[in-house]
């Protein structure tokens, strides 16, 4: 059983940036793909970003290419996801997630999940 801890968000205005971590524990990363998916309340959950297990190949949803970057320290156990040019439309709950094998863009493909971390932009 791999546990995923998130932390980093918070309040923050247009245009600035955040920083998010995802701590794993239980089980070493190093076999699993990871994601970050966003929801916003009365939505459904939104892959953002994906990466492989040696961070050799990253995925990302339109809306946030160019912003977000997600990258992996498999020998801390943690995956980030740096949050540049933040938007009041990022506003929502970002979750980390994983799953064994190949990432997909596909939240429901994923197994272990985090209890996830708010952030809020105002406008």
């Amino acid at each position: 059983q791999v546990q995923l801890v998130e932390a980093g968000g918070g309040l923050v205005q247009a245009g600035g940036s955040l920083r998010l971590s995802c701590a794993a524990s239980g089980h070493t990363i190093i076999n699993y793909a990871m994601a970050w998916v966003s929801q916003a309340p009365g939505e459904e959950r939104e892959f953002v970003a994906g990466i492989n297990w040696s961070g050799g190949s990253t995925s990302y949803a339109d809306s946030v290419k160019g912003r977000f970057t997600i990258s992996r320290d498999n020998a801390k156990n943690t995956v980030y996801l740096q949050i540049n040019s933040l938007k009041p439309e990022d506003t929502a709950n970002y979750y980390c997630a994983a799953r064994r094998r190949l990432t997909t863009t596909l939240p429901s493909d994923y197994n272990y999940w985090g209890q996830g971390t708010q952030v809020t932009v105002s406008s």
